[in-house]
């Protein structure tokens, strides 16, 4: 059974925050929504952000146009959970999708047709859906694949190992491979001769494309553009090359280790192209009735040959992808809506992928799944006061398992879940997590261990691996 709707309880609705069904706030047409994911951006990659060497321009002025976020969460350390978690608004305690497995031939663990997503609340709600880019959440065939999850359209990549390679031999458009110019070369001859590799069609650059072309074909009507970018990802397979881009831009004549400049070059990259689909939107005359998001999957990698220290891309923060310190799970978060979020500013409000799917709901003027972990953060949007999480909760399953819990100020991990020892953080004094004081306040860390207890539902298909 899929989840059930609840009904905005009319006018009173205006003045509820947090719950997800405030009526639009506009009469007449809904804001399009266009919610632009990179794949494992730091914190402190983005100007907005700190970054004083990789140059994002087009990213600073939509921070400069819009609200920035500065304790904004990913849904989970790496892409597949985070993802879920942005889609179904249920947070990696009660989401089906709770981490990376992998499925032979292509794909991970598909979102089952129990849980009703993101795309499917706003097509009920009259929105063309498109999804652009990386999907991670169904292989071929199976029920998670984005077509079968509410998004009218989709070109891309199912599978997230697929997704690693920038110059794939094929995409998927909706549920059909699509081939592409892109030659593999033979195995190396004896005589040293062989194909030359034919490498012309970069995928980042066909996804900016398209999304230019669902905005022009979809500009008379309420459209969600879900562009989910796979820069600054490594390719896993290419070792030391990783950092896979077709030149290194502004940087080629930097005296940094290639792995660097080619990092540099694919932020940068990725930020021409939102620069382009922001002229975009502007030049379609929708700029002031479409919101646009801005955030990452989790924290920065250290794959491929990047050092994530060299750029300094998780800022004051400790840890990396895979961590549950701040630095694997807060994100950048930008949103811009001329004539409606106020421009230039900073919010420190608590929110995380969970709140996306209310927000949208609201943003639409319909109603969000009732179960939900997620609140709407529309009424920080539109400088109102809102509803606060009472708490914010992880799980993860690889290396040998770790939870957090993010209750105000107070940060709460324990490795491995259930048995380790809670460390304690108080991110107001200590926002890089180096000083553990979970010995000084054994009344917070016993509330926020019973809070773990209580945010976590048993999964078969997720359980904690033993330990001695």
């Amino acid at each position: 059974m899929r989840a059930r709707f609840f009904l905005c309880p009319g006018l009173l609705s205006l003045f509820l925050s947090g719950a997800g069904c405030q009526p639009a706030p506009e009469a007449g047409r809904p804001p399009n929504i266009v919610f632009i994911l990179a794949d494992d951006l730091g914190y402190g990659d983005l100007g907005s952000y700190g970054q004083r060497r990789i140059r994002t321009p087009h990213l600073d002025r939509l921070a400069a146009e819009g609200m920035r976020f500065t304790r904004f969460y990913a849904g989970s350390t790496v892409c597949a959970p985070s993802r879920a978690v942005l889609l179904t608004g249920l947070h990696t305690g009660h989401n089906p999708i709770r981490g990376n497995r992998e499925y032979q031939p292509m794909g991970q663990e598909p979102l089952p047709d129990t849980v009703v997503t993101l795309a499917e609340v706003l097509k009920r709600a009259g929105y063309a859906t498109g999804l652009i880019g990386k999907w991670g959440l169904g292989g071929p065939g199976t029920p998670g694949i984005p077509t079968r999850q509410g998004f009218d359209t989709f070109f891309g990549y199912l599978g997230q190992r697929h997704a690693h390679n920038y110059y794939p031999a094929f995409l998927f458009r909706n549920e059909t491979r699509v081939p592409l110019a892109n030659v593999l070369p033979e195995p190396q001859r004896p005589d040293g001769s062989g194909q030359a590799v034919r490498r012309v069609q970069y995928s980042h650059d066909l996804f900016v494309d398209e999304a230019l072309a669902f905005l022009e074909a979809h500009r008379a009507q309420p459209f969600f553009l879900y562009l989910a970018l796979t820069i600054p990802h490594a390719n896993n397979e290419a070792g030391h090359d990783g950092m896979e881009v077709p030149d290194f831009g502004p940087y080629a004549g930097e005296d940094w280790p290639a792995p660097a400049r080619g990092l540099a070059a694919m932020i940068t990259r990725m930020d021409d192209g939102v620069g382009r689909i922001l002229d975009r939107i502007r030049t379609l005359g929708r700029d002031e009735d479409t919101i646009v998001f801005f955030t990452s999957d989790n924290g920065p990698h250290a794959e491929g040959g990047n050092d994530p220290d060299f750029f300094d891309s998780n800022g004051p923060l400790r840890g990396t992808k895979r961590a549950l310190y701040e630095g694997g799970i807060r994100v950048p978060m930008l949103v811009r809506w001329p004539g409606h979020v106020p421009p230039g500013t900073t919010s420190d409000r608590i929110a995380y992928f969970g709140d996306v799917l209310p927000t949208a709901a609201a943003l639409a003027g319909t109603g969000a799944p009732d179960g939900l972990d997620g609140l709407s953060f529309l009424p920080t949007l539109l400088g109102r006061p809102a509803r606060q999480h009472p708490y914010l909760y992880w799980e993860f399953y690889e290396q040998g398992s770790r939870q957090a819990v993010l209750a105000g100020d107070w940060k709460a991990l324990r490795q491995p879940m259930f048995t380790g020892a809670v460390e304690l953080y108080d991110l107001r004094t200590d926002i890089g997590e180096r000083h553990n004081v979970a010995d000084r306040h054994p009344d917070v860390v016993a509330r926020l261990a019973s809070l773990m207890t209580e945010a976590h539902t048993p999964s078969p298909l997720w359980t904690v691996p033993a330990h001695p």
